[in-house]
């Protein structure tokens, strides 16, 4: 019989306890690392996110100088983003405008796709990088350019109304592009009696009650915004008949019918300065509430909370592997780049 291999001898005692203890002694040492006194993420984030996220984020400052790179945040990061990286911040008329002036080479949109898609029409020769393209938007999706020409068919003359929240496909078949904060301008500046409003139901109804342009809309609506209800606005007054109830326009009627305030994310952060309410619930995407809150810690915030998963495919991680690979590239076709920039600079002229 030939000669067997010895088995392998059995790990001792205390190099089993080694082998399950290392990852708790190395986690243990990390914690116990001194923070710096005021931290780009200190009272934003607990320390024990501190100690992992803040060598994130000074990754993120080291590559924004070697790139000649800034980040533009969407109301909707979270705040280790929003307050931890982003050198501008805003809603969607208010990233436009600074991907327009921003002198730097590399644009990083922390937001969604159809964002980076505005700042690459409006800055084509800036390097627009979105950090996870499958951040997308259900609006967005909804429509195509296909659809609007169809629509331009079926009511011939009628200006279209593009909301900001799609394609730049979308936005070179249209005539004007908008935003939730500008939306009622733009449709009262074309001086016209009748707009095709696309593609969110729910904003151009809101705006159809404000004006007496017809506002004919497309069947469109944000998964996020379209989750509240008026019922459970009506449950948050009973329990508390003086909490203030501030709503973006992408939610339905009933919701917005319940508000005291309805404005876009710029505005809803204005009116909180303006009025400092005590109690306060924001009816729209739950990191905005975070972000706000942090301005304005006295104000107690209830928050009903619907979550974006699209926004929430951008981390602080996705931002540094961004700029250290220059990934993901947006590009816009250079014909439908051209025609969508016509329609987001005709908004930006009437706003």
């Amino acid at each position: 019989m030939p000669p067997q291999p010895a088995a392998a001898a059995a790990p001792t005692a205390p190099a089993q306890a080694r082998s399950a203890t290392a990852p708790t002694d190395l986690a243990t040492s990390v914690l116990r690392r001194p923070l710096p006194v005021n931290g780009p993420l200190d009272g934003i984030v607990p320390d024990v996110e501190r100690h992992i996220l803040e060598p994130v984020v000074a990754d993120i400052a080291r590559l924004k100088q070697e790139r000649n790179a800034v980040v533009l945040a969407h109301n909707y990061m979270t705040p280790d983003i929003f307050y931890g990286v982003a050198d501008l911040r805003g809603d969607s008329l208010q990233l436009a405008r600074m991907a327009a002036e921003t002198d730097a080479e590399v644009i990083v949109m922390a937001g969604v796709h159809f964002m980076a898609e505005t700042a690459k029409i409006i800055s084509p020769d800036k390097t627009v990088l979105i950090p996870d393209p499958r951040a997308g938007c259900s609006l967005a999706d909804s429509i195509t350019g296909a659809d609007v020409r169809q629509l331009r068919e079926r009511y011939p003359g009628v200006p279209v109304v593009t909301y900001v929240n799609t394609s730049a496909e979308v936005k070179a078949e249209s005539d004007i592009t908008c935003t939730s904060s500008n939306a009622l301008r733009i449709v009262e500046s074309l001086g016209t009696d009748r707009v095709l409003f696309l593609p969110d139901r729910y904003l151009g109804s809101w705006v159809a009650g404000q004006t007496d342009v017809e506002v004919i809309t497309w069947d469109g609506a944000c998964e996020v915004h379209e989750r509240f209800t008026g019922a459970e606005l009506d449950a948050l007054r009973v329990e508390d008949p003086s909490i203030q109830i501030i709503a973006h326009p992408e939610c339905p009627p009933d919701v917005l019918d319940a508000a005291d305030y309805v404005g876009s994310t710029s505005q809803m952060t204005a009116w909180l300065a303006t009025n400092r309410p005590e109690r306060v619930v924001m009816v729209t995407e739950c990191s905005m509430a975070d972000n706000v809150a942090e301005e304005a810690p006295d104000t107690e915030f209830v928050r009903p909370c619907n979550m974006c998963p699209h926004m929430k495919r951008i981390t602080l991680h996705n931002i540094r592997t961004a700029l250290e690979d220059l990934t993901h590239r947006v590009e816009v076709a250079p014909e439908i780049a051209e025609r969508a920039r016509r329609a987001v600079d005709a908004m930006l002229r009437a706003s």
